[in-house]
């Protein structure tokens, strides 16, 4: 890819547009340059998004009186204050850590705050041997295949990888399966009633790819967004019902682990490629290397609750003062407003749309420069998880002097979409071909060593990938 490029993200988790610079900069710089880099390229203009969306928001809001929404408003900018400063005063111990060995035993203080930030950090999940071998078991497998796709192409980091045998190993690791059935159960119905085809004890597999990235490289290619779902957050009845307690003007009544309305939300209406297609419960990646902050780690706003409703909120209402003046975070500048299409972070993109991608300006509230936290140090064989609607980022800069390396492994409970595409995903992987939501224009390229099916061990693993259970 070219120095300075721009390119449209294959990641169907990070629906977002790649800027990569590969020079040290002096400085990491801000996020605040990302509108002006959006808008040089032609991808953010005043009301670009479809007219048609003046009327969305206006049905919308229509469930609800405007004096109790715009009341609701002026409450969570108050409370928003508060917990922005929370997180900014403690840093990156905001952020949950346990250990595998510990998660049948938490407290309920524990389990509250990981429902609260929507993020956490699990060590020891695998053996750290088990992890470095994994890696260097990566980088051979590299070696033998310097064909294999990624980014920058003259210095890959980024691999569009997905059947290693280090990758269907650790996705098939009991352990690793353990964590994410663990983390499924922290969802619920709130009617206490199951629904069928609903198993959140039984971990499904989702393939996905790995990183390597080196130290001394800028990464501008993952800012602050969140992932699984863009303008169908308030588009979708069923993907909106997830959130309506926040949108009836009852945003603290809100609850980002109920199901009901999740499993039949729709992620994806515009068909646009490289989008998610199945429900996962939390996004995360086991460490194969030691990554502290600094060393290009990710990056969190750890508050799932008041992100959420602050972002569902804000395409109506409009600041009274420019968006620079620092009285703009004050509740009595803002007002009600549904008389344009825009979606505040929600960018029109090849016939779909990504994001949200939140920024400084256009939300200053959640005080993106301060507020976006650096998981704590991980070391080879911990685990980092993040709600699916947590916004999250990548640190911009590696500081540090070894590779970060990582293999992305997300938690997704047994539904009947998610279990449909595992079978078509199991398929693909027989035939050694890319999953279904990912590109498929590399089929027919042969790689050295990929993993085949005798690699997938035990029968809670087959189950996972969709594989045949064998009899003993």
């Amino acid at each position: 890819m070219p120095v300075g490029a721009w390119e449209a993200s294959e990641d169907p988790t990070h629906q977002t547009l790649s800027y990569y610079t590969p020079q040290r900069r002096e400085s990491a710089g801000h996020f605040s340059q990302l509108p002006r880099l959006l808008a040089d390229h032609g991808l953010m203009e005043p009301n670009q998004l479809p007219s048609r969306f003046v009327e969305l928001k206006r049905e919308i809001i229509s469930m609800t009186s405007p004096r109790h929404l715009v009341s609701a408003w002026s409450d969570l900018l108050r409370e928003m204050a508060k917990r922005t400063d929370e997180i900014i005063l403690q840093g990156h111990d905001f952020i949950p850590q346990v250990n595998f060995n510990d998660l049948d035993a938490l407290s309920s203080d524990q389990i509250n705050a990981i429902r609260r930030t929507g993020s956490l950090v699990i060590r020891g999940v695998v053996d750290s041997t088990v992890a470095v071998k994994w890696k260097s078991d990566l980088v051979d497998f590299i070696n033998k295949n310097p064909h294999a796709p990624g980014f920058p192409e003259d210095d890959k980091q980024f691999f569009h990888l997905y059947w290693t045998p280090s990758q269907v190993r650790a996705r098939a690791h009991p352990n690793v399966l353990k964590v994410n059935a663990w983390l499924n159960n922290l969802y619920h119905f709130k009617s206490g009633k199951g629904v069928d085809g609903v198993d959140l004890s039984v971990p499904l597999v989702y393939a996905d790819r790995l990183r390597i990235r080196h130290s001394g490289v800028q990464w501008d290619a993952h800012p602050p967004h969140i992932d699984g779902g863009s303008i169908e957050r308030w588009e979708d009845g069923n993907f909106r019902r997830c959130f309506q307690d926040i949108l009836t003007g009852n945003w603290s009544a809100h609850d980002p682990y109920e199901l009901e309305y999740r499993l039949n939300a729709r992620s994806s209406l515009y068909g646009r490629p490289d989008q998610a297609t199945v429900f996962r419960t939390f996004q995360g990646w086991l460490a194969l290397s030691e990554t502290a902050p600094t060393q290009g780690t990710l990056r969190v706003f750890p508050d799932v609750t008041i992100s959420n409703a602050y972002l569902m909120l804000r395409p109506f209402f409009r600041p009274m003062v420019p968006l620079d003046d620092p009285a703009i975070l004050d509740p009595r500048n803002w007002e009600l407003d549904t008389s344009t299409p825009d979606f505040p972070g929600i960018i029109p993109l090849n016939g779909g749309f990504l994001g949200p991608r939140p920024t400084p300006e256009l939300h200053p509230h959640l005080k993106l420069n301060e507020t976006m936290t650096s998981v704590p140090k991980v070391y080879p064989g911990d685990m980092v998880f993040w709600h699916c609607d947590v916004v999250h980022s990548v640190e911009r800069e590696h500081t540090g002097t070894n590779d970060s390396a990582m293999m992305y492994i997300p938690a997704m409970p047994e539904t009947p979409q998610n279990l449909a595409y595992v079978q078509r995903q199991a398929e693909a992987f027989l035939a050694g071909v890319n999953p279904p939501d990912f590109d498929r224009s590399t089929e027919g390229v042969a790689y050295v060593g990929l993993a085949v099916e005798s690699d997938v061990k035990g029968s809670a693993g087959r189950l996972a990938m969709g594989l045949p259970i064998r009899a003993a």
